[in-house]
């Protein structure tokens, strides 16, 4: 007999793997503008910040490339979020399927 909820888990994990092969470009990190001179907001840089084997580092993006940062770092926020769910998932899927083993 086959639990309900697995079955569930088991259509779910599916259909996120599909959506990670979707995924494109992307990359880690925060993007904000940055100003020479702040009070009359003159002068903005991009600046990306992100943390990559325990080291912080900020890249300077130069304007035209902003909305393709932004895009890769949406990206990466969706594989972070799908990756941790797969994973609740799966601990879910493998208690499950320890109860509902019989025992010997």
């Amino acid at each position: 007999m086959t639990n309900p909820r697995l079955t569930q888990i088991e259509k779910r994990i599916e259909r996120i793997k599909a959506e990670l092969t979707a995924i494109g470009d992307m990359r880690p990190g925060s993007l904000t503008c940055q100003y020479k001179d702040p009070e009359s907001r003159s002068g903005p840089r991009y600046q990306l910040s992100y943390t990559r084997d325990m080291k912080g580092r900020t890249e300077y993006i130069p304007r035209d490339c902003v909305r393709e940062i932004r895009r890769q770092i949406g990206n990466y926020k969706r594989f972070k979020a799908l990756s941790t769910e797969w994973v609740d998932l799966g601990i879910e899927q493998s208690r499950l399927t320890m109860k509902l083993r019989p025992r010997v």
